[in-house]
């Protein structure tokens, strides 16, 4: 058994939000709107809904599963609300994920510890899917330690990740209950992924275009806490 990989495993399986920030600061202007990104306050056409979330490293294209409603609506409603505008993306990790949506962020003074945020909307219940795993481009809700892996309301991370081999996959499926289909253990072993996350935080979308802008915001330098020392923020909208 590899016992750096289980040690390495066991540390990354829970996913906290970090303690919130305090004083305000002035805030930095949102990157310009890509020229591409068409906006509606409304879905008009059929299918799954797309969000765009875009940032001075550039844009990425987010289709929602229609297999987590409840974690569906709730964004789509704080992407409408404009919730996530000029929020930052607060704690980055190479080979691990990216998160934001800690409303906290919006005003927060450099080297605040953020990400405790939101903590006064209801949690989202746990929708897991097996065929919503943790692949590089995953977006996964946050959440605390709560017993019933309740997700945070609006806090979530995107999935940088790393690759696996055969045997740590086979090694997760004994320590998450769960059984791989080949095709995600061909996924997890070339495009790589946070796989020890499955079945304890809620997939509930996927990257479509932009991946290397993950890769550009998790390499951003950063504190101690992983915050990048430059605030990377976002602004999100609905695609038609």
């Amino acid at each position: 058994m590899d016992t750096k990989f289980t040690r390495y495993s066991l540390a990354c399986c829970m996913l906290f939000l970090f303690a919130c920030g305090g004083a305000t600061a002035q805030v930095k202007k949102a990157a310009p709107k890509p020229s591409h990104i068409k906006t509606t306050k409304t879905v008009s056409k059929p299918g799954p809904v797309r969000i765009c979330i875009y940032t001075d490293s550039g844009s990425m294209i987010i289709k929602l599963s229609d297999s987590t409603p409840l974690h569906r609506d709730n964004f789509v409603k704080l992407v409408r609300e404009g919730f996530y505008d000029s929020l930052m993306f607060h704690r980055v990790i190479p080979q691990f994920m990216l998160q934001g949506g800690d409303p906290t962020s919006k005003y927060a003074t450099k080297g605040a510890r953020l990400g405790n945020g939101g903590d006064q909307l209801a949690l989202i219940p746990a929708e897991f899917n097996p065929t919503l795993f943790h692949k590089k481009g995953a977006l996964a809700a946050a959440r605390d330690g709560n017993a019933l892996k309740a997700s945070s309301a609006c806090q979530f991370y995107i999935v940088d990740g790393k690759t696996f081999t055969d045997e740590q996959l086979t090694m997760l499926e004994r320590q998450n209950g769960r059984k791989y289909t080949e095709e995600q253990r061909i996924i997890y072993k070339t495009m790589g992924g946070t796989a020890q996350l499955d079945q304890n935080y809620t997939v509930f979308g996927e990257v479509e275009t932009g991946l290397e802008v993950i890769g550009k915001i998790t390499g951003a330098a950063k504190d101690g806490n992983n915050r990048p020392l430059a605030d990377v923020r976002m602004k999100m909208e609905i695609m038609q």
